[in-house]
């Protein structure tokens, strides 16, 4: 895998998937920055909720679940002294379909947690990483 990173202006960088898809970062006003685009860490934690998402999506389409849709709503806390690393993560997934099974998606979140997600996975080497979910019907 590769990437690149450059340097626009202030603290603000470009950065370049291997894919080619580009993205901006930014900082806050207040750290230099123009607020142009997401911080760094905020990347780290969308990425991470976008590795679980796509395992959880997954897993449950191979169960044969009826999903129609799935977003995570992520909650986290940073060490108050430098290396500012998360500390706690919680990702509350929301899963609309119909006729879920509970059970199938505890599986899938769990199986995600603890096999697959290499970026939770990562994290949790600093960060207490916690899930639970509820269901909608379609």
């Amino acid at each position: 895998m590769q990437a690149r990173l450059k340097w626009v202006d202030g603290v603000c960088f470009m950065g370049e998937s291997g894919s080619g898809h580009a993205v901006v970062m930014d900082g806050a006003p207040e750290g230099g920055g123009r607020n142009l685009g997401p911080r760094p860490m905020e990347l780290v934690l969308l990425g991470t909720a976008g590795c679980t998402s796509y395992d959880v999506i997954t897993i449950l389409k191979k169960s044969r679940q009826q999903v129609a849709d799935c977003w995570v709503d992520i909650q986290a806390e940073r060490a108050d002294a430098e290396p500012k690393v998360f500390t706690k993560i919680h990702f509350h997934f929301v899963v609309t379909g119909k006729d879920l099974k509970p059970d199938a998606v505890e599986r899938a979140i769990k199986l995600s947690a603890e096999k697959y997600c290499s970026a939770s996975i990562m994290l949790g080497k600093t960060a207490d990483i916690s899930h639970d979910f509820e269901l909608r019907e379609a």
